[in-house]
């Protein structure tokens, strides 16, 4: 092929490659236009629901027949289920104290206005897409919390019910919208994240980040991505209470995280790929082995995860800090940031972990673990025996 047929290939497989980034740009916009409409749509059927039948005014049972009628008016209709109702009127009342003004046409007549009932018409509800899009901009926090409206009309309802009945306040509700916004979490990641309480363990990690990484904002990520403590309850206690070595307890932590992987992922957090347990690692004339060892997208690095069964020792930094220069030198590519290291243990002394971490030059993080022999006395108490369980068996 000539140079002249070469640049006319570039020309087109560029011209190609413009036009399908447009689409799936206009596509992603349509998307998000939709989405905020129907929210909008949401929070004004809430808001009429709500003003109706908080105060008697339509007498009990009122919601199902609501939801039954537009069943049949309207057939083949989803999502106004006499659940789903109730669902919007608890987003409007959950949303209604920090918007100052409805994004949807506010001229419904009210159990004050008008003793009829009167069904709200479309060009009642849904307004056009511009107020749909700006008008969540009046929004007013009671706190310092500032809440981004793209953000806030980027994800879906479902998403919006289950950071309403797993939170408690403001500041809680905004850092799970920001997060499903950002890392584009589904439904099952968001539960995940908000059964391991995610915001309250968030940045909590003891490490020398910044001190090890120069790269401020690279820094904040690797911060910002690990937990001090993660839920890991499928792991197999009465298994580890049978053994007696600390390193055997140990093999049985892995395989039971390696055997569930997928579930570990979602707990560790977003963009983690797993490479492999035991992963074999050469340097001068020795053979090292990693725990687990994962690759994070968003970071561009490797991370080395070790597992310790018991409290944080000290020695432990030392060996990690081998794990991660030997990945340096023989496994990370030139175009990927320096490799990171966590410790998992069962107990840790943050203050002790945070003086003796500030000695190693790589990234290193030291966070604890729980599982289901953790959870409080009284609710270990109450489930049978494991002997018993298994007489049953």
């Amino acid at each position: 092929m000539s140079e002249k047929d070469n640049k006319k290939v570039a020309r087109l497989t560029k011209a190609v490659e413009d036009i399908k980034t447009a689409i799936l740009r206009s596509q992603l916009r349509s998307a998000s236009i939709v989405n905020a409409d129907m929210l909008s749509l949401y929070y004004g059927i809430g808001k009429y629901v709500s003003e109706h039948s908080r105060n008697g005014y339509w007498g009990t049972g009122a919601i199902a027949t609501i939801s039954k009628q537009l069943q049949q008016e309207l057939p083949g209709l989803r999502g106004f289920s006499e659940e789903s109702i109730k669902k919007m009127r608890l987003f409007y009342e959950a949303w209604q104290p920090v918007i100052n003004r409805s994004p949807v046409a506010t001229d419904l007549k009210t159990p004050n206005e008008s003793a009829d009932f009167r069904s709200p018409s479309a060009t009642e509800i849904v307004i056009n897409e511009a107020i749909n899009v700006y008008a969540l901009l009046q929004m007013r926090p009671h706190s310092e919390v500032a809440i981004n409206p793209i953000e806030f009309l980027g994800i879906g309802f479902t998403h919006h019910m289950e950071i309403l009945r797993k939170t408690n306040t403001l500041e809680e509700r905004n850092f799970y919208i920001h997060q499903t916004y950002q890392s584009r979490w589904n439904k099952d990641i968001l539960r995940e994240m908000l059964k391991n309480d995610v915001f309250h363990h968030q940045s909590l990690i003891a490490n020398n980040f910044s001190k090890t990484i120069t790269n401020p904002k690279y820094a904040q990520k690797a911060i910002a991505m690990f937990r001090d403590e993660y839920l890991v309850d499928y792991i197999s206690v009465e298994e580890m209470d049978e053994r007696e070595s600390d390193i055997v307890d140990e093999r049985v932590i892995e395989r039971s995280i390696v055997q569930n992987i997928k579930k570990f992922i979602l707990t560790f957090g977003t963009d983690f790929t797993f490479i492999g347990n035991q992963y074999k690692l050469d340097g001068v004339g020795r053979e090292f082995f990693i725990d687990l060892l994962f690759f994070n997208r968003e970071l561009n690095c490797l991370c080395a995860v070790e597992l310790k069964n018991g409290e944080f020792k000290a020695p432990y930094l030392g060996q990690l800090q081998t794990y991660l220069r030997l990945l340096d030198m023989s496994v990370k590519k030139p175009h990927e940031n320096p490799s990171i290291g966590i410790i998992l243990c069962r107990s840790v002394d943050k203050q002790f972990v945070e003086l003796v971490i500030q000695d190693y030059d790589k990234p290193m993080g030291v966070a604890t673990y729980r599982t289901s022999a953790d959870m409080p006395e009284r609710l270990r108490k109450a489930l049978p025996n494991i002997e018993d369980l298994r007489k049953l068996l």
